[in-house]
């Protein structure tokens, strides 16, 4: 025996992965049984309800109306209607750009009040 172990019969992970088959691993929905779709997008739901409590609450909302509208598109999504794949996007993409807008708005009216607050007693000092 020169020592070495043959390996070529064990069973690795890797190999366990290669085995299985993917109709295994299929996610079914617990409401119906069938099978899920695997196209869906993010309904950025966190980021919605934070822009509301940590940004302008009037975009937030807007925020989070989207992210109901992504949810349901996506319980009722079928990859083969372009539509309704279409609908679920683009509520997604605009529920993540009215919370990205209420947080960002929220932090430059942060920093510009103190800053315009600044400006104008300074230039009330040139007045007197």
């Amino acid at each position: 025996m020169s020592g070495r172990v043959d390996i070529s019969n064990s069973t690795t992970p890797l190999k366990q992965a290669e085995r299985m088959t993917d109709e295994s691993h299929v996610l079914n929905d617990p409401e119906t049984g069938s099978p899920k779709n695997q196209c869906q997008y993010k309904d950025h739901r966190k980021l919605a309800i934070m822009s509301i409590i940590c940004g302008l609450s009037c975009f937030g909302i807007m925020s989070l109306i989207y992210s109901v509208k992504t949810r349901a598109t996506n319980k009722k999504l079928d990859t083969n209607d372009p539509v309704s794949t279409s609908k679920a996007k683009e509520y997604s993409n605009k529920t993540f750009k009215w919370g990205v807008i209420a947080i960002i708005s929220w932090v430059g009216l942060l920093i510009l009040f103190p800053l315009s607050m600044g400006l104008i007693s300074y230039l009330f000092t040139f007045i007197n």
